[in-house]
């Protein structure tokens, strides 16, 4: 593996499963050294010891945690080069607008996008203080597009993601810190997994939009935070970078 990303210091939030451990191993096969940030401290830790990394359990919803994650992996480690904010829910009571509580809307926005604010305000000092740094947002391709299978806290949720990420990547672009919206189509993980499982039909009703004829698998989405977060990528900010097998440029796709 390449070493792009030899001698850097990186922050993974929900780090422990999914989109997030994919880059984790992603992050320390190229050299970094990888902070895994989860709520859950099983999974958390249990990703940290494998890449003997340092694991923070934290919940990215509460702001003196969440700064406390930055500072101590500045004390750690001394620096902070990358923070892939990476976090976030889809629970199944975030459905249509017409269905949808407040209850559930509030607590999606709050971990889905007041996180991702959280983690930039108190990474974004410590970059500022390195003179450089790449911050990487998980959005959605449905930040793009529209779904009359809509999860609607969810979609607004990445949307906010989206264009918050672009606010910050122009606002602190000359000061050699980027910010880039990661924005993957639909994802072999076991959440997904377990939700089409129990519904075939919804799978094959997304499927057939895919012009790739599958779901991402979470290392194909590791390998584009990599990117993003080395040099290769260094004329990229305030983008955003959209892996979806070809969702949104599609309008009929192949038998």
């Amino acid at each position: 593996m390449v070493q792009r990303l030899e001698g850097r210091v990186a922050v993974v939030t929900g780090g422990g499963s999914g989109i997030g451990l994919a880059t984790v191993r992603r992050f320390a096969s190229e050299g970094a050294k990888v902070v895994v940030a989860d709520l859950d401290p099983a999974s958390g830790k249990a990703a940290a010891d494998e890449v003997s990394g340092l694991f923070v359990q934290v919940d990215v919803t509460d702001e003196e945690q969440v700064k406390a994650l930055f500072q101590t992996t500045v004390d750690t480690y001394g620096k902070l080069d990358i923070a892939f904010n990476n976090a976030g829910i889809s629970p199944p009571d975030d459905d249509s607008i017409l269905t949808t509580g407040i209850e559930a809307w509030e607590r999606v926005q709050k971990v889905n996008l007041t996180s991702v604010y959280l983690c930039c305000k108190y990474a974004l000092p410590h970059m500022q203080a390195n003179g450089k740094g790449s911050i990487i947002n998980t959005a959605s391709f449905v930040a793009t597009m529209g779904a009359a299978t809509s999860q609607i806290s969810y979609t607004a949720s990445k949307g906010g993601v989206l264009a918050m990420s672009r606010e910050l990547g122009v606002q602190f672009a000359r000061e050699g810190i980027r910010v880039n919206a990661l924005s993957p189509g639909p994802v072999n993980t076991p959440l997904l997994r377990e939700l089409f499982a129990k519904d075939p039909e919804r799978a094959a009703r997304r499927l057939v939009h895919v012009p790739l004829g599958r779901f991402a698998e979470p290392e194909e989405i590791a390998a584009a935070v990599a990117f993003l977060a080395s040099d290769d990528s260094s004329f990229m900010t305030a983008s955003n970078f959209l892996v979806d097998g070809g969702i949104a440029g599609a309008y009929v796709t192949p038998l």
